[in-house]
């Protein structure tokens, strides 16, 4: 059964170059996102992140850069070492002026094992919503001061 990809929109007080850097600078990404041992935002680039589940298990996540249009789209596909499953996360940025409104989905969260909360719909959501409308708001209101 395919669901229907979570969605997260938030805009940002700031110029959509700021947003795109927060996405793709692996120093920025670090304050808010994953500390990443390396990250380019170029079609292809594989890179690799450590995760913990709901009761302390340990992910390794598996991601591939799929589509670059800088200061526009980001995505990357999004799996885990020794589980079954592939999803693809795309962040796609609108300049609105001073604004950036910012659209992230995350598909193919079904192919992820069913019944572990660990891969749980409401999990992806709750996840995504605390990075974007809490950790990507607090370090881009910090950078606009």
């Amino acid at each position: 059964m395919k669901l229907t990809p979570i969605v997260i929109e938030e805009t940002f007080d700031v110029p959509v170059e700021k947003v795109w850097e927060a996405l793709t600078s692996k120093d920025k990404m670090k304050i808010w996102y994953f500390d990443l041992k390396a990250f380019e935002p170029t079609v292809g680039f594989e890179f690799t992140f450590p995760g913990q589940g709901h009761t302390g298990e340990k992910y390794t996540h598996l991601c591939k850069v799929t589509k670059v249009v800088p200061n526009k789209t980001l995505q990357y596909s999004w799996r885990y070492e020794n589980r079954p499953g592939s999803s693809l996360v795309t962040f796609e940025l609108f300049d609105e002026g001073a604004k950036t409104r910012l659209r992230l989905s995350h598909e193919g969260i079904e192919s992820f094992p069913q019944g572990d909360p660990d891969f749980a719909v409401e999990s992806f959501t709750g996840g995504w919503t605390e990075l974007i409308r809490k950790s990507l708001r607090d370090y881009l209101e910090t950078v606009k001061r």
